[in-house]
């Protein structure tokens, strides 16, 4: 064999070969035009929030369970420490924090509407996964504004009523009701109120569209902003309906909550349904 022969069948190299591409990432749902709605489609969303509760009153009560006790542990505490006022800033900042217990009434009646099993394991393992999706994001932005509402109600009462009545107050309650106590309560009522529509007007789509659909809590958040640009009036009654139906269910030793608020939870999922229609 010569040499050229040993040259003519030296190995050919191989191609090089380009890697094959990585599987096209997730790509987040496309968001449908925010719908305009009437009162009568926050009637029907009520009607539909009862019905819901009526079908599957076991969740509504789980879950309105652990703000019935944690109201009544924080009234408990208030009342032995003789610090009662304590409990008018976190009362009024309730709305703030009532979604959360929203997030497994959503599911339920989105499982209602989608006609799916409605048992503890699905709905529950629904709830417990959303802390690997957005929803913890939205907790961050709803726990921070009821801190700056804390924070505002100090301050609030402090200047109407100096430094030393956070120490004083214990005396008597009725301080609070009079002079200066009545406009600091009507002041601190306005800017709690301010609170409560930043958070609403974040929450009423953002939330129910966080389990919905694959977006990003910044996204949700902006579609829901939209959604009460489109329905400025009707979304405000919502608002104002649903802070006079927790105070309904607050004041009667929070007792009440074990209704208003799994229907109110309900009624929301269809509130959003009505603002979201599939596209």
């Amino acid at each position: 064999m010569t040499r050229s022969d040993a040259t003519d069948r030296s190995p050919i190299p191989e191609p090089k070969r380009n890697p094959l591409p990585d599987p096209a990432p997730d790509t987040p749902d496309e968001l449908p035009e925010p719908a305009q709605i009437s009162m009568s489609d926050i009637g029907a969303a009520l009607a539909s929030g009862w019905e819901d509760f009526r079908r599957a009153p076991a969740f509504g009560l789980l879950f309105s369970a652990f703000y019935v006790a944690g109201g009544l542990v924080m009234a408990a505490v208030a009342l032995a420490s003789g610090r009662e006022w304590w409990l008018i800033p976190f009362i009024l900042g309730f709305p703030l924090i009532a979604p959360f217990a929203a997030i497994g009434l959503y599911e339920v009646s989105r499982r209602i509407e989608a006609q799916e099993p409605l048992d503890w394991p699905r709905v529950l393992g629904v709830v417990f996964a959303q802390k690997d999706r957005q929803i913890p994001s939205m907790a961050m932005v709803i726990l921070l504004l009821f801190m700056f509402w804390v924070f505002a109600a100090h301050t609030v009462f402090a200047l109407f009523m100096g430094v030393s009545a956070l120490t004083n107050i214990t005396t008597s309650m009725a301080v609070l009701f009079e002079g200066r106590g009545l406009v600091m309560l009507i002041v601190g009522t306005l800017i709690g109120g301010a609170f409560a529509a930043v958070l609403f007007s974040f929450t009423v789509v953002g939330l129910p569209v966080l389990l919905d659909r694959e977006v990003d809590f910044i996204t949700a958040i902006i579609a829901s902003i939209r959604a009460v640009a489109a329905n400025p009036m009707v979304l405000a009654a919502w608002a104002a309906m649903i802070v006079i139906l927790l105070a309904v269910g607050i004041f009667p030793f929070f007792l009440g909550l074990f209704i208003t608020m799994p229907v109110l939870g309900h009624a929301s999922w269809h509130v959003y349904r009505r603002l979201m229609p599939d596209s």
